[in-house]
């Protein structure tokens, strides 16, 4: 039986999981790899069922952190993205500020963090925050960017003033720009929230792999991270599937040609 083209899309990431996993399997068993060096899935999975409590209580803390951060820098990111791709002197003055500044490693922010507010969630938010803020800057001011000079002095001519033309024109345009950052800073809010619940805090998934390794129990370390993937590749679809509705102006000739 042939399977259609869309079913064929929607099938292909499944087996491919799959086909990794039985692989994987395979090796562990096939090599007889000690489970504190490379556990097998089945094990994976048996230990994350017997403490499914637990790992979901740190997911869920994991998650609400994440979200958290993320909406700070879609906020912030949104802001310096405008004011950043609407003028070429702010764009001057501030945009080396803003690569300099991404391109410091944000684990040697967590310490300051801690110092500043302690160990627990703040530090988290707060490095989740810093480290997928900048997509979303350099995205959204790159989609402004692309409002060409002609049409601005056409609708400057008809009347319009600098804040419709980026209201009513610059952000529509910008906003396949902005939906493709989102899902780039999600996946990238998971990575700072877990890089500092690893180090400055007593709850969460980063914790949770800390503790467990720190004990050599490598099953539920690799539960962990199966549970970070899996909280991302979630969120990563929910924006695609955002993106996919409220700009599928910007892509309806890539639609038809599949």
């Amino acid at each position: 039986m042939r399977l259609s083209p869309k079913v064929r899309d929607r099938l292909a990431p499944w087996l491919l999981t799959l086909l990794v996993l039985v692989c994987w399997e395979a090796i562990c068993q096939g090599f007889s790899i000690q489970p504190f060096l490379m556990p097998a899935p089945t094990l994976i999975f048996k230990v994350g069922m017997e403490l499914a409590g637990p790992i979901m209580e740190h997911a869920t803390h994991t998650l609400m952190t994440t979200l958290l951060g993320f909406a700070v820098a879609v906020a912030v990111g949104a802001l310096l993205g405008m004011l950043v791709g609407s003028s070429p002197i702010i764009y001057k003055a501030l945009y080396p500020m803003l690569v300099g500044f991404n391109s410091i490693p944000k684990v040697a922010f967590v310490p300051v963090l801690v110092v500043w507010f302690g160990i627990g969630t703040v530090p988290a938010i707060l490095t989740a925050f810093l480290i997928s803020f900048f997509p979303v800057v350099v995205n959204v001011a790159a989609g402004l960017s692309t409002l060409e000079p002609e049409l601005e002095d056409v609708l400057r001519s008809l009347g319009a003033s600098k804040l419709d033309i980026l209201i009513k024109v610059g952000l529509p345009r910008s906003m396949p720009f902005f939906f493709a950052s989102l899902k780039v800073a999600i996946t990238l809010a998971f990575v700072g929230s877990v890089m500092s619940e690893t180090v400055a805090s007593n709850v969460g998934i980063g914790y949770l792999m800390m503790s467990a390794s720190s004990s050599m129990n490598m099953p539920l370390v690799f539960a962990g991270l199966f549970v970070i993937g899996v909280m991302g590749v979630v969120m990563y679809e929910i924006f695609a599937r955002l993106e996919r509705r409220i700009t599928g102006w910007a892509n309806r000739g890539q639609n038809a040609a599949h």
